[in-house]
């Protein structure tokens, strides 16, 4: 039990430090609208600008890149 503990607190402290406004439902709000416009193939220009050309030349484009860049986007 206490292991569960000290994993749940570093994780939500890890996801704190990264993402402060993780605890802001507005940002939430803006998490939800940047998916469901993605769903639409629309585009937020907000989540626009937070791509990196890297990621844009790269072009290995997975799930967890894409929430990474939506979380940037209304998180910070």
């Amino acid at each position: 039990m206490k292991y569960f503990f000290y994993l749940f607190n570093g994780l939500f402290i890890g996801l704190w430090i990264a993402w402060p406004g993780i605890l802001i439902p507005k940002n939430w709000k803006c998490f939800k609208n940047i998916i469901y416009k993605s769903s639409n193939d629309q585009i937020s220009l907000k989540a626009a600008l937070a791509v990196s050309p890297n990621y844009l030349l790269n072009g290995n484009i997975n799930n967890t890149s894409k929430i990474r860049i939506v979380s940037d986007a209304c998180f910070r």
